[in-house]
């Protein structure tokens, strides 16, 4: 005997509120080119479903409406035609009365005309007839008020009314319960909007936060290329604003100053990295000069604040790190550049002297006037501290801050000269 085969019958069951198909197989190409497509077909076949059951209902909605009407039709065909009948039987029914009153042979009217008048009784025979009609119309009228005032099935009206009323009946059901569904669906809708509205007004603050973050950041990186677009154009070297262009590392280094490329090749570069931010820790302070020297191709990297509080911690303004990184603070609003031009100066014989190690450069008196320069920087810092809290004495201070500064700017101009006496 053959292997009984098991039948591909699916199994759908309607529990809790949910549609349930066990083994359903369907054969229907576009159905199966649509999954196919789609990248998950369980996905679609629920979709599918709901529109497919959202169409039927549709459609369901519609037949409803051609069966009320075709019922009413229905109805009103069967009115007319009872109504037919109803008025035929009448009319057969006054004839047959009329014929009965009437008659030539057999009427009423007839025998009594001929038993009781002659030619000659004209007076009586009228009111005899009027009489007769009468009674016989108040018997029509009767029998038909009869017939469309009883609650029988023999009164077509009341087949009529019951059918209308039980599809009024339910067609105002469902619309009732159809309004139901859509105001449950417009709460849902109001609330997905509320939300949506929330989110939006969330997003347009973080961009406008970022936007201030961005155009401040981007005011001071503005100022610092200014103050070193100065001093490097006093020493003969080039200097550019890169903030806006891209590196193999995106933009990290703001400004590129080229030692010497005013007056021949490039003999080293130095970038600046310009951060107007606090919180900022030593190791992510260092990570970002280590890229910003990988990004531009620098030689030394030298990163400026706009006070001491915005540094690292534990980190001091003017102090070389690893031979090739340096913090220093600018602040435009105060208008000094002298500690940006020490920086500058120091970066930039860091970067000769590496270059000319077998040269004739004197690194120990470069050393020497460095050392001098951020001595006397370091006095000029401490004097202007005290200025701050000074209320008498003021001018005289002040001449001395403004001697200091000339011995720092003097002891950089001898460094200059050391760079360049070779």
């Amino acid at each position: 005997m053959e292997a009984a085969t098991p039948l591909p019958f699916s199994s759908v069951h309607v529990r809790n509120g949910r549609l349930a198909i066990d083994a359903l197989v369907v054969d229907d190409q576009c159905a199966v080119r649509q999954a196919a497509e789609r990248g998950d077909p369980a996905r679609f076949v629920v979709e599918a479903i709901e529109i497919g059951a959202r169409v039927l209902d549709r459609e369901q909605a519609a037949t409803d409406t051609d069966f009320v009407k075709l019922e009413f039709e229905r109805a009103a065909r069967d009115l007319n035609q009872q109504f037919t009948e109803r008025a035929t039987k009448v009319a057969d029914r006054l004839d047959q009365k009329v014929e009965e009153a009437f008659g030539a042979e057999h009427g009423h009217v007839a025998k009594v005309l001929a038993r009781h008048f002659g030619d000659e009784s004209t007076g009586a025979v009228q009111h005899r007839v009027k009489a007769v009609l009468d009674e016989v119309a108040r018997t029509m009228r009767e029998d038909l008020r009869k017939q469309l005032t009883s609650d029988t099935t023999d009164n077509p009206i009341v087949a009529i009314q019951r059918s209308s009323l039980k599809v009024i009946r339910d067609s105002t059901t469902a619309q009732n319960e159809a309004l139901v569904a859509m105001t449950g669906k417009l709460e849902a809708l109001k609330l997905q909007v509320s939300e949506l509205r929330a989110e939006k007004q969330r997003l347009e603050d973080v961009s406008a936060a970022e936007s201030r973050g961005t155009a401040k950041g981007r005011t001071y990186e503005e100022a610092v290329f200014e103050a070193l677009d100065t001093v490097a154009t006093s020493r003969g070297d080039g200097c550019e604003a890169l903030g806006d262009l891209r590196g193999d590392d995106g933009k990290k280094g703001d400004v590129l100053v080229s030692v010497d490329a005013c007056t021949g090749p490039a003999r080293g570069r130095i970038v600046f990295e310009a951060k107007d931010a606090q919180n900022l820790s030593r190791p992510k302070a260092l990570e970002y000069l280590d890229r910003a020297l990988a990004n531009r191709g620098a030689d030394y990297a030298v990163l400026v604040m706009p006070s001491a509080d915005n540094l690292p911690a534990r980190s001091n303004p003017l102090r070389e790190i690893n031979g090739d990184k340096l913090f220093v603070t600018f602040d435009p609003e105060e208008g000094s550049t002298l500690a940006l031009e020490v920086a500058y100066s120091l970066a930039r014989a860091r970067v000769l002297m590496a270059r000319d190690a077998e040269g004739g450069v004197d690194a120990g008196a470069v050393r020497a006037e460095v050392e001098r320069a951020i001595g006397a920087l370091e006095e000029v810092k401490r004097i202007k501290t005290q200025l701050t809290h000074a209320q008498n004495g003021v001018k005289g201070a002040r001449e001395i801050v403004e001697a200091l500064e000339s011995g720092v700017k003097a002891h950089l101009t001898a460094i200059n000269v050391l760079l360049d006496a070779q």
